[in-house]
């Protein structure tokens, strides 16, 4: 019996075992258990667990719900048809912008106006007559509807047609809130508009009115990322600019004064003083130049923060700024200039002038950035396409247009005479330019940059404000350079007076005989010869800033980059094209002859050859009455540069003579030909004169070819 109860009992005590293990486990087990592996019933906590996942049922239940909505509108939404809902809808959005907006109706009934006179085949008469209907609705109204994107646009069009008496009535109704209107991204194009047809009693009110909040409008960036983008929106500071073109020269010092100091800003009979630059001003008025410094800082600064840049009254306050700022603040200013920004100057004058400041006397790294941020703009900065964006976003005067385009053209001349890194001027600039020589060649501004690597610092080819560009400094950057360029001016004078000195001439005769060598009666002629003359002046004008020898970086440019190889096969395939050209002819002698000091010579005397051979061919064609195309040897442009090419290039006069001229010079001895026949006698190179004298003796002994005396005497001497 005992036997059979312990067998009976084996069981029993292991089912205690492994349910003690089990809950030993479940206490000390680091495993995670599954919810579903334990019942219910044994852990309470499952129904806690349980919860969140059921949804709640009062919920669905709740007379509120969309169900039980759609199951009572049900009936009425099928009662009613598309077409109707579609009109219920926008009968309800109508009702709540009638609440929202409290000229609504006016701004609807102005819109149908709107769309009728601005029509272009419409009656001027009707015109009027819906201009005068349109006013009449907006009289007293004007202020508060101005700032509507549908009322805006309806004013500016009555202001462009209305009559002077109704204009007026408008501007003065406006004039009271002109500075809340210029912070409007709409009412902004309204007021530019009304600017624009301001009498000068009208614009002087207005002008006096910006004062004291020019520099807060400045700052004021409504719309000023689309306005040089789109052109669709406008800016407060675009208003100022409008302002500042429109005004006369004591308007716009009116403007610019508030900028430069405290005093000028607070007292209005100061700024009505007659000089214009800050140093006179400073030292009339006996002014602190720390505080107008700190002034002058304070505006500034948010102004380049924001990146507004694009105007020229910015840029006259910046060449301000720079003429009197101390070291550290004129390079703290170079430095947040040079970079992307500097390309949204240099369409001004005093922007093409900072240009020039930012590549002279910045650093390395901050040239670098300079010509990057040019990159992919380097044929519009060359052919002026930021000129015309100019025209039409900013409204600028046409006759300024001609010294923006020598403004642009200006800074990247700068940079070939200042920048010593030529392979990154090569692979940015330089590149670009190659693809499109031709039209670079022809185009007014743009030739210029390659006659500037032709023939560096030239008079003829840059004006006198492009050379005084050049030599531009920032007086707080550049005292060791105007020292050293004044030392440098001594050493000349007393180099030229030991050599005068030397020699048998009297020092007051040198220019004189030099004069006699190279006089000839062709105007043309005069200017170029007369470059043989001007090399001090060039050596003078020549831009300091670069390390580097200016011969070694010219032809590291030129030649090295292989911009001139293809200039030169640009000048074979369009010879009559450029030679007839009023602006190409000056590339293409400037190539024929080799460049200034023959920088051509010898690397490309086989090119040069080969277009020396091109231009024969088109003079050795026959002349003929029944042709439409002028002969290159009849035509104004090519035969003067034709002549002077016999006069200042000997290779090319013995290739003209022999391949075109020889045996036909009598056919050619009339008209403006007549010039190209004459300069063989008037060469200063005795082969030339040698070859062709034989032949053309006795058409001057017989008057056919007429050669002033002076000339040809001087020649033989």
């Amino acid at each position: 019996m005992a036997a059979k109860n312990q067998q009976t009992q084996k069981p029993n005590k292991r089912k205690q075992f492994s349910s003690t293990k089990t809950d030993k486990d479940g206490s000390k087990s680091k495993k995670p258990k599954l919810l579903s592996s334990t019942p219910s019933s044994a852990n309470p906590s499952n129904k806690l667990l349980k919860k969140p996942f059921n949804s709640s049922k009062p919920k669905r239940e709740h007379p509120t719900h969309s169900k039980f909505k759609k199951s009572e509108s049900g009936s009425d939404n099928k009662e009613l048809t598309k077409r109707e809902r579609r009109i219920q809808a926008k009968e309800l959005a109508e009702a709540r912008k009638k609440k929202r907006k409290p000229h609504y109706t006016l701004e609807q009934e102005l819109a149908s106006l709107w769309e009728k006179m601005r029509r272009r085949n419409i009656a001027k008469e009707d015109r009027s007559k819906l201009i005068t209907e349109a006013l009449q609705k907006m009289k007293g109204k004007i202020p508060e509807i101005a700032g509507s994107h549908v009322s805006s646009r309806v004013l500016q069009t009555c202001v462009k047609y209305c009559s002077q008496t109704e204009r007026d009535a408008v501007f003065s109704e406006l004039q009271p809130h002109l500075l809340t209107l210029s912070c409007n991204a709409y009412a902004v194009h309204l007021v530019k508009k009304m600017f624009d047809a301001a009498s000068k009693k009208q614009l002087a009110g207005v002008i006096s009115s910006l004062r004291g909040h020019v520099a807060s409008l400045l700052r004021h960036m409504v719309g000023s990322v689309a306005l040089l983008t789109s052109g669709v929106h406008a800016s407060p500071y675009a208003v100022i600019e409008h302002a500042y073109q429109l005004g006369n020269a004591s308007q716009k010092q009116e403007l610019l004064m508030e900028l430069y100091s405290t005093e000028l800003h607070l007292f209005k009979d100061l700024a009505s003083i007659k000089e214009s630059r800050l140093i006179d001003i400073i030292s009339k008025l006996d002014l602190q130049k720390s505080s107008v410094l700190r002034h002058m800082s304070s505006v500034i600064q948010p102004i380049l923060e924001k990146g507004i840049v694009d105007h020229s009254m910015i840029h006259r306050v910046l060449i301000e700024y720079l003429d009197i700022a101390d070291k550290s603040s004129a390079a703290d200013i170079i430095q947040q200039l040079s970079g992307p920004l500097l390309v949204r100057m240099i369409h001004t004058r005093e922007g093409s002038k900072i240009g020039m400041l930012c590549v002279k006397h910045g650093s390395a790294k901050e040239r670098k950035k300079i010509i990057k941020g040019m990159k992919g703009h380097i044929s519009k900065i060359a052919h002026d396409q930021c000129g015309c964006m100019v025209r039409v976003v900013y409204g600028i005067l046409s006759a300024q247009i001609s010294s923006v385009r020598n403004a642009i053209r200006v800074v990247l001349v700068g940079i070939f005479s200042m920048v010593d890194d030529t392979k990154l001027i090569t692979k940015i600039i330089i590149r670009e330019l190659q693809t499109t020589l031709k039209e670079l060649a022809l185009d007014k501004s743009a030739r210029r940059l390659l006659l500037q690597l032709l023939h560096p610092n030239y008079s003829r080819y840059l004006n006198t404000d492009g050379l005084a560009s050049l030599n531009l400094t920032v007086p707080s950057l550049s005292s060791k350079n105007e020292s050293e360029i004044k030392s440098k001016k001594l050493s000349r004078d007393e180099e030229s007076s030991k050599e005068a000195a030397k020699s048998d001439i009297p020092e007051e005769n040198l220019d004189e005989e030099s004069t006699k060598e190279v006089a000839t009666t062709d105007s043309d002629m005069e200017a170029t010869e007369s470059g043989k003359s001007d090399t001090p002046e060039e050596i003078l004008n020549s831009a300091e800033g670069g390390k580097k020898d200016p011969s070694l970086r010219r032809r590291e440019l030129l030649v090295n980059s292989g911009l001139a190889e293809n200039l030169i096969d640009v000048c074979i395939e369009n010879a009559e094209e450029l030679l007839t050209s009023n602006f190409g002819k000056e590339v293409i002698f400037e190539v024929a002859k080799g460049g200034s000091d023959g920088i051509l010579h010898p690397t490309l005397d086989e090119k040069l050859n080969n277009l020396h051979e091109a231009i024969a061919e088109l003079a050795a064609k026959p002349k003929s009455d029944e042709s439409e195309e002028e002969h290159v040897l009849e035509n104004f442009h090519s035969s003067r540069t034709i002549r002077k090419l016999i006069l200042d290039c000997p290779a090319f006069a013995s290739t003209l003579w022999k391949k075109s001229l020889e045996g036909k010079c009598q056919l050619w001895a009339q008209g403006h030909s007549s010039k190209v026949v004459s300069a063989f006698l008037e060469s200063s190179d005795s082969e030339v004169r040698k070859v062709a004298k034989e032949e053309l003796q006795p058409l001057v002994d017989d008057g056919t070819l007429k050669i002033p005396e002076t000339k040809q005497s001087a020649n033989e001497n």
